[in-house]
């Protein structure tokens, strides 16, 4: 008897190498713009990789929902790795971002996709939270990737695609998520007991709203460098350094595919900044711009480069789930 075939199980999670790549790709494109020194090829070439690793997980990850549905549905039960889900519709607008210089239709159909995908399943994943029975010790700044991170990417593909009045509602919805989310993430990091090991590397996600919460911003306002978006990349900057005050705590945690998740931010604090150097921002913003696009792209390849070990190690893929659930959560 033939023996089932069973896919490799990839947590959703894995989609972060897609929005990083995304990010640092669109990075690319704007410092090209700014800096002429910048080649055009390598952003392309960043998107092109992004695009493929996408096509990829998106198979996988239809192929679990199909053929290993038990594994799929712990995985969206669970009060933490159920938000990385999310990260399957941010990567395909992002991806739409990636082809618009080459196709509108395909960026239209593909941003449709990833809009109605990212808003189903917020409005679900938000829905179950707002019935509480969670534990503390479960909420990790995973909790901004569906409605946060939904909002921001949203707006800047509007934007993009020329609907900057759509793009301003869905700040508005990423915005104000931010807000509120963020102090409930405090709450538990000030005073609920330490992260477990495994859950660590989420705390590099806290980067991206301010971060990308400010490309978002430059976006549906047209990239006009002011107060705002100085606010923005200044909390991003901030950050930026605590993360990296807690990087030897992170890394009490091995290295693994989980670490992608500050990659978007990371790309965003480099992009930011030169958008507004090329919409003619001078001072402070005009001197950090290119050190933080150096440090993202070394901060990204660092990261890219332990994902290129832990495949020829074939140690990639978890044998089992990162983390179980606190005691008492419920994944809503």
């Amino acid at each position: 008897m033939t023996p089932r075939f069973k896919p490799p199980i990839v947590p959703a999670g894995f989609f972060g190498i897609v929005v990083g790549l995304a990010g640092l790709g669109n990075a690319w494109r704007a410092a090209h713009q700014v800096w002429q020194q910048a080649p055009a090829f390598v952003g392309e070439v960043l998107m092109g990789v992004a695009g493929l690793i996408w096509a990829l997980l998106l198979l996988l990850f239809a192929l679990k929902w199909m053929l290993a549905r038990g594994e799929a549905m712990a995985e969206a039960r669970h009060p933490v790795q159920c938000c990385f889900i999310s990260l399957a519709g941010l990567a395909t607008m992002l991806i739409a971002l990636a082809v618009l210089p080459y196709s509108r239709v395909a960026t239209e159909i593909l941003f449709g996709v990833g809009l109605v995908f990212t808003l189903a399943f917020g409005l679900w994943r938000t829905g179950g939270l707002w019935r509480g029975g969670r534990d503390p010790g479960a909420a990790t700044p995973a909790l901004y990737l569906p409605s946060v991170g939904g909002g921001f990417v949203t707006a800047i593909v509007a934007s993009a695609l020329g609907y900057p009045d759509w793009g301003q509602l869905a700040f508005g919805v990423g915005l104000f998520s931010w807000l509120a989310i963020e102090s409930v993430l405090l709450h538990r990091l000030y005073t609920a007991p330490t992260m477990a090991l495994p859950l660590r590397p989420t705390v590099g996600i806290q980067l991206a709203p301010p971060t990308v919460g400010a490309l978002a911003y430059l976006s549906v306002n047209g990239g006009a460098p002011d107060l705002f978006a100085h606010i923005l990349v200044g909390y991003g900057l901030l950050q930026a350094m605590l993360l990296l005050r807690l990087l030897p705590w992170m890394m009490q945690q091995p290295f693994a595919a989980s670490y992608w998740g500050s990659t978007f931010g990371i790309s965003a604090l480099a992009g930011a900044p030169v958008r507004l150097v090329g919409h003619g921002d001078t001072g402070a913003i005009a001197v950090l711009a290119p050190y933080l696009f150096v440090a993202a792209n070394i901060a990204i390849g660092l990261i890219a480069l332990g994902t290129l070990g832990l495949l020829l190690r074939r140690r990639l893929l978890p044998q089992a789930p990162a983390a179980s659930p606190p005691r008492g959560a419920a994944a809503g």
